[in-house]
């Protein structure tokens, strides 16, 4: 992925000279207690969503001149992290919209007019949503089975998009489709903004899931849907990833996505560290479970695991912020992260229910419902066998003239 930025001097990552705000320990400890009933009722956290809205979170990655807390990738990656270890699926659905913030706080620093148009719109407090899943499609943004055909004026969109987070509250939703009309043998990708109140939208009341239920990703669906060419953000060569919008928008999603599973599992982890230090047992008279070598030896794996994959997220974001030019690698060092994290974090939290034990199995237990959560993990994009495909031709070299496209 080589991030072909638009002509400027400004760095695509430059903090903006507002001071972050924080999410504070009573909130925190509020979404937690919400939680567990978001999960077990598969009802959306409409309370979590109000608070986060009223201390100008979602405004969090914006710059100040937008009424933003100017939060650099950096920054929001840990904070992200931080309410996942609370509320996880707050969290995620939460992400969906703060990857398009960073994304348009990026243009807009580069000079873009697309970043100034869509931070005017994160100040007017629309909530943006990701539209990119999609069924019969393992290519992530880069290839669609949604349509797009020219029309006077712009693009008629049909398709559904799935796993689309804040359902009950997005009004934007940030999509992509493919254009086989304009030009059969050269189809592009359209990206566009398209408001919910478009004749056509419709939002699919199916999230019925094993975990991440309170993020309520419904499927939407659209049919015919009238997209004017100035919602249009971008028109990309399908396979081409270097466009700085699929860019920048993989790398904000992925970096804040693959946070909120370390979230879930410096979570996990703790709760297994807690068990260990507490529970006793009639066969270790003189001590609790935390003196039992193997014990040991799972909460030292877990901790192995946690801090490689903690620094190596950090870094890729550090790496953002501080305008590193990892050029083509960059690609590589996402797909590798994201993941090199959810492989982790589903072990961690896996290996936490082995140490806490039966408890861990009962509804009741928040283990339990980190077990369900982190599973989502697997199924962002780029899912175990595009991630190794995709990685293994970036570094051998046979990119888009691979044998895929």
């Amino acid at each position: 992925m080589t991030i072909t930025e638009p002509t400027t001097n400004a760095s695509p990552a430059a903090c903006t000279a507002a001071a972050p705000r924080s999410l504070e320990p009573d909130l925190l400890l509020r979404f937690r207690q919400r939680a567990c009933d978001y999960d077990r009722h598969n009802s959306f956290f409409t309370e979590d969503f109000e608070e986060l809205r009223d201390i100008g979170y979602l405004r969090a990655a914006a710059p100040a001149r937008w009424d933003g807390w100017g939060m650099s990738l950096t920054q929001l990656a840990s904070s992200q992290r931080l309410l996942a270890r609370h509320a996880p699926a707050t969290a995620l659905a939460t992400t969906m919209h703060h990857y398009w913030v960073g994304l348009a706080a990026d243009f807009q620093r580069l000079g873009s007019p697309l970043g100034a148009t869509l931070l005017e719109k994160v100040a007017r407090g629309e909530v943006f949503a990701s539209g990119h899943a999609e069924s019969g499609i393992d290519v992530p943004i880069v290839a669609s089975s949604t349509r797009a055909e020219p029309v006077d004026g712009g693009y008629r969109v049909t398709g559904r998009k799935h796993f689309t987070s804040l359902s009950p509250v997005w009004t934007v939703v940030g999509l992509h489709a493919m254009d086989a009309t304009s030009d059969p043998d050269r189809p592009v990708i359209v990206h566009a903004f398209v408001d919910r109140s478009s004749p056509g939208i419709t939002v699919l009341q199916d999230w019925d899931t094993l975990g991440m239920r309170a993020s309520q990703s419904h499927s939407t669906e659209l049919d015919d849907v009238f997209v004017p060419h100035e919602a249009v953000a971008a028109v990309v060569p399908v396979g081409d990833p270097t466009d700085p919008l699929v860019a920048m928008a993989s790398i904000w999603a992925l970096t804040l996505i693959s946070n909120v599973y370390l979230g879930i599992a410096e979570r996990a982890f703790e709760l297994a560290v807690e068990n260990a230090t507490s529970k006793s047992a009639v066969t270790i008279p003189r001590g609790s479970y935390a003196t039992h070598p193997f014990i040991q030896h799972q909460i030292a794996e877990m901790y192995l695991d946690l801090h490689a994959a903690r620094a190596t997220l950090d870094g890729l974001a550090a790496d953002w912020t501080d305008g590193v030019d990892h050029g083509a690698e960059w690609a590589a060092m996402l797909f590798s992260a994201k993941w090199r994290t959810v492989d982790v974090a589903r072990r961690v939290v896996s290996t936490a229910m082995d140490v806490v034990g039966g408890g861990s199995f009962y509804r009741r237990s928040e283990l339990e419902r980190l077990y369900r959560d982190v599973r989502a993990g697997a199924h962002h994009p780029p899912n175990d066998a595009y991630a190794h495909e995709a990685i293994a031709k970036m570094v051998l070299g046979i990119g888009t003239d691979g044998p895929r496209w």
